[in-house]
């Protein structure tokens, strides 16, 4: 059903009318917000002493953004102009937490405990602590879920990141909602990252139901000053040996079913595909083991690194990879892999509850080699530290190393 909206008179669905409706409210109540700190700005320059010093970009994130970021200190310390400054000052005071179903002992915990009690020749490897954040059919069904993604692997940069924490949103220590991350990515366009991925939504994305991918999740983060990188793998024969800037891989939300295969052997094809994305599944295994892992934790069978959750992207659909499961092979037969995944499309609810009776939570979290199908993928990770002033010029421009299989 179709009805008229009070404020502006534009048609729109019922279902839809209210969302709508509120985002009148919260345009209005940005623009108050602006003019509160312009008027701000302009008293403070009146009787401040004009000579402010000059910081670094670091230091700039570390104690405009987590002090309130007057617009004179910002206007003498940044480098991106006045209006800028102004929008960051007011986004940093008006983002809204997003709203997160807490998991009684944390999803993670409930994950290693699952994964211990398997027992057996199994050795698995996760990341520490990340929130599931769940699509909300009321908010963002059917095209949030690469939102969902950067909230879940900014839950675990904010967690266990101490330099990502203090520069993140403005230092204030939670995940934003869907509308702040949206306002964050614009200003990241503005201040000149992924100018070729801007282009693609013509500099806005707040307020509509859009799609995202891996190259917008690297560009609001490296606008923080963080080196999120990308990974392609690509298996088309049409893909080039170059990287390629601003590349976009999405679409609907599905539910990523799995059929599974009615006959004991693998058909060629299937056995030749499995082989390609076997590529996929060593790089991600090698990932989490690599020396410069810092092991959290360590049981039996089950490790805690301190690398951060994977951005996990295909057409179709995105997820978090919080981890990875192998399984020795018998009588001399190939090792298994699974990834272990967080979905966005899945009920927090739901997880919670499985991963705490221990009952079916394979076949929310445990994606094995046979399930990876699509062509091509993407993951986004973030190294340690941050940026200097040349290294964020050079994070300004969108790239990915490609692995083709």
């Amino acid at each position: 059903m179709i009805s008229s909206c009070p404020i502006c008179d534009k048609q729109v669905l019922t279902a839809e009318l209210e969302w709508h409706a509120n985002s009148h409210f919260e345009d209005d109540e940005a623009q108050r917000d602006m003019e509160l700190a312009q008027l701000a700005a302009v008293t403070e320059l009146s009787t401040s002493v004009t000579d402010v010093p000059q910081h670094s970009m670091r230091s700039f994130s570390n104690d405009s953004f987590t002090q309130g970021a007057s617009s004179s200190t910002i206007r003498g310390s940044s480098p991106y102009g006045n209006v800028l400054d102004e929008q960051i000052s007011c986004l940093i005071g008006a983002q809204i937490r997003s709203t997160v179903q807490k998991i009684e002992g944390g999803v993670m915990n409930l994950l290693r405990s699952c994964l211990e009690s398997e027992g057996g020749s199994s050795t698995s490897i996760i990341s520490g602590y990340v929130e599931h954040h769940q699509s909300l059919s009321s908010e963002d069904k059917g095209w949030g879920c690469g939102w969902r993604n950067i909230q879940m692997l900014s839950s675990h940069l904010l967690k266990q990141r101490p330099e990502a924490r203090e520069v993140l949103f403005g230092g204030h220590g939670f995940v934003p909602d869907i509308p702040s991350l949206q306002r964050w990515l614009e200003i990241a366009w503005d201040k000149g990252f992924d100018t070729v991925g801007s282009s693609h939504f013509h500099n806005k994305v707040y307020g509509a139901k859009t799609w995202i991918g891996t190259t917008e999740c690297v560009t609001l983060l490296c606008s923080f000053g963080l080196r999120a990188r990308i990974v392609d793998f690509d298996s088309t024969e049409s893909s080039g040996q170059q990287t390629k800037s601003g590349k976009r891989v999405c679409g609907p939300m599905d539910k990523y079913l799995v059929k599974t295969n009615s006959s004991c052997e693998l058909s060629q094809e299937d056995a030749e595909n499995m082989r390609g994305q076997q590529v996929l599944v060593d790089w991600v295994w090698n990932y989490f083991t690599s020396k410069r892992s810092d092991i959290l934790h360590n049981s039996k069978n089950v490790t805690i690194s301190d690398k951060t959750p994977l951005y996990f992207q295909h057409q179709g659909h995105s997820r978090t990879i919080v981890g990875i499961q192998r399984q020795k092979g018998y009588r001399g037969s190939q090792d298994q892999y699974n990834l272990l995944v967080l979905d966005p499309g899945h009920r927090t609810a739901d997880l919670e509850r499985s991963l705490t009776i221990k009952k079916g939570w394979q076949r929310l979290v445990k994606r094995g080699v046979h399930t990876l199908r699509k062509p091509q993928y993407q993951l986004c990770y973030v190294d340690p530290g941050i940026a200097s002033l040349e290294e964020m010029e050079q994070l300004k421009t969108i790239d990915s190393i490609l692995i083709r299989f």
